[in-house]
């Protein structure tokens, strides 16, 4: 499955759920928990978690990291789609960006 075909089975996935109605600055908060979410992931891995009755091992930090930059892509895709933004224009957008950005060819 591509990012395209991803996007267009979670919108179909979303709006069989009537997640989909909310609104883009509604959408942009569930976005800012998952962000949140994947901070936590990231910091279990680098530094790790001194919380009593956590206790993941390396395994469940790796698969929690997948699961949360996973639930952050698709809140982006979600947007995309509300705005009709083509997901994989992004990278090309992005790399352009930089480029222009850093002199770069």
């Amino acid at each position: 499955m591509n990012l395209k075909q991803h996007q267009e089975w979670l919108v179909d996935f979303y709006k069989k759920r009537d997640w989909y109605k909310y609104s883009s600055f509604i959408r942009l908060n569930f976005l800012t928990e998952e962000v949140g979410e994947l901070s936590r992931a990231i910091r279990a891995i680098e530094i790790g978690r001194d919380h009593p009755g956590e206790h993941e091992t390396k395994g469940e930090r790796e698969y929690n990291l997948h699961e949360e930059l996973a639930d952050v892509m698709d809140q982006v895709l979600i947007l995309c789609d509300k705005y009709d933004v083509d997901p994989d224009s992004l990278m090309a957008f992005s790399e352009k960006k930089l480029k222009k950005r850093f002199n770069e060819k």
